[in-house]
């Protein structure tokens, strides 16, 4: 019992830290609090299904189409929605409350796209959903795909942030916007990219949840309250802390809803939320970016 709740919690928390990671981009490096971060997942999930269900692409290949459509978006959002509230703000600390307001407005236009075009019914396909034995546990091929493609692309950013010249300019722009400027770093230029990036992932997680669950037009608002949670447990900025703390998510909804009742999944997580934020609002990791 232990130890299939352990991995059946890895598993989903997997799914959570892709996620996560990119709302933890986009507000470390860009400062952009993205309210309709979760309707971008719900996006790619529904593209994937479609390019699934009428064209027979497989939700693998999807995963190196859509993020790829998705960065282009985000990069074309934040120049035409963000830079504005960007450079109205200034260095004033107001491009945040701006940022929440904006994309609240966004969050509803996007749900509002979803809800004509496919319903607001629950979708998913079948995809490699055999399952298989791991420890005594049997779980669907398809989990286990996703986790593992989860967690390859978020190490794989961490790696690229810790190790490569575009990474050093990422993290030092999320650690010291005031002086990222003084060393010749293009500041709209590089928030723009991380925008972008982290559509790219939220798209990416998006393609990877499509493959396990069922999700609606509704979800959006689901997605970006667990992402929330995570960036904050991990420390707004940290890739790794939101790594960490996506399993941890995972794992904490796996037990309550085998030991407690499914029902108050959202509530622990709500709790988890309130308990990080009056305890430790820094983040258990602390919040320097990459780190």
């Amino acid at each position: 019992m232990l130890s299939s709740t352990l991995i059946l919690g890895l598993v989903l928390g997997g799914s959570y830290a892709l996620v996560a990671v990119g709302m933890t981009l986009q507000y470390g490096i860009a400062r952009i609090m993205n309210l309709a971060y979760g309707e971008f997942i719900i996006l790619a999930a529904f593209a994937t299904y479609l390019l699934f269900g009428s064209l027979g692409i497989s939700p693998i290949v999807a995963l190196l189409i859509i993020p790829v459509i998705a960065f282009g978006l985000g990069v074309a959002l934040f120049q035409v929605m963000m830079r504005p509230l960007v450079t109205r703000a200034g260095g004033s600390g107001r491009l945040e409350v701006d940022s929440i307001l904006a994309t609240f407005g966004l969050l509803f236009v996007l749900q509002g796209v979803m809800l004509l075009a496919f319903g607001g019914n629950y979708t998913s396909y079948g995809f490699l959903d055999q399952g298989v034995n791991v420890l005594g546990t049997t779980l669907a091929a398809n989990r286990l795909l996703a986790f593992a493609l989860s967690i390859g692309l978020a190490g794989g950013l961490f790696a690229l942030l810790q190790f490569s010249r575009w990474g050093l300019a990422l993290r030092a722009v999320a650690l010291a916007p005031g002086s990222a400027a003084l060393v010749g770093l293009n500041m709209r230029r590089i928030a723009a990219l991380g925008f972008g990036l982290g559509t790219a992932l939220a798209a990416a997680g998006g393609v990877t949840v499509s493959m396990f669950q069922t999700f609606s037009a509704h979800d959006g608002v689901l997605f970006t309250m667990k992402a929330l949670v995570i960036v904050i447990m991990g420390g707004v900025g940290n890739v790794l802390g939101a790594l960490v703390s996506g399993l941890l998510l995972g794992l904490m909804e796996t037990a309550v809803a085998r030991w407690v009742d499914p029902g108050l999944t959202l509530a622990a997580t709500y709790i988890l939320f309130l308990a990080v934020l009056l305890w430790r609002p820094e983040g258990l990791f602390g919040k320097a970016a990459g780190r």
